[in-house]
């Protein structure tokens, strides 16, 4: 008897139909990250994600990922690999150092260096907008990430420059900070993705902007 097609053998000797479904998942998370990025995450189905994939099934996001959850989680994971990376690099160069705004640039730069190294048109940060803006799939989603040793041990370095801060204080700075680099990558996305004549600053100096800025909002003294 024939073999299935899902069965047949590629060239290379991979299953075709395992490359067509690598292929399928890759098409999916690129189309859902758009659509939740321009739409928002409740405002979009995975039966609409399916169908602006291409897929005739409009189960194909079940399929291949499960729940809603599962697709957030994989574009997350998608992204959360690469950033990683980039902090293992910085973590390199800054070793041992007490100067803060070291270690604010390393918070930065991890995200910044992957979103200039996305090639074509980019929708992450403001996908990431939107999924941060729910504090049930922000705990659901980001769970894994936030708990990157990596990260830890860059938030940890950043703590330890600011002994005499207390608690409360370092935890609110710490999330008025992570808004700040969310929106403005998300605006900065937003702005490249738009109107061709409005001049945008080289990632470069748009790194450099936020650690000013994140150095000043770190440093400022506490007046309560």
């Amino acid at each position: 008897m024939a073999a299935r097609t899902e069965d047949a053998i590629s060239d290379s000797g991979t299953p075709a139909g395992s490359l067509r479904s690598v292929a399928t998942r890759e098409r999916i998370l690129e189309v859902a990250e758009r659509l939740f990025a321009e739409h928002g995450i409740f405002a979009v189905s995975n039966r609409q994600v399916s169908e602006a994939a291409g897929q005739g099934n409009n189960a194909a996001v079940g399929y291949h990922f499960g729940t809603k959850i599962d697709l957030l989680r994989a574009i997350v994971n998608k992204h959360a690999a690469p950033i990683e990376q980039k902090r293992k690099e910085l973590l390199a160069d800054v070793k041992g150092s007490t100067d803060l705004r070291d270690w604010i640039t390393c918070l930065v730069r991890a995200s910044t260096d992957h979103y200039n190294e996305l090639t074509g048109p980019a929708w992450y940060a403001r996908f990431s907008v939107q999924l941060m803006a729910d504090p049930t799939l922000r705990a659901v989603v980001y769970e894994d990430v936030s708990s990157s040793e990596l990260l830890q041990k860059m938030l940890g370095a950043l703590a330890a420059c600011l002994p005499d801060m207390p608690d409360d204080v370092r935890r609110a700075r710490g999330e008025m900070a992570r808004y700040v680099m969310l929106h403005m990558c998300a605006e900065r996305e937003r702005l490249l993705a738009g109107d061709e004549s409005v001049e945008v600053s080289s990632w470069d100096d748009f790194t450099t902007d936020i650690v000013d800025a994140l150095v000043g909002l770190w440093s400022a003294p506490v007046t309560r």
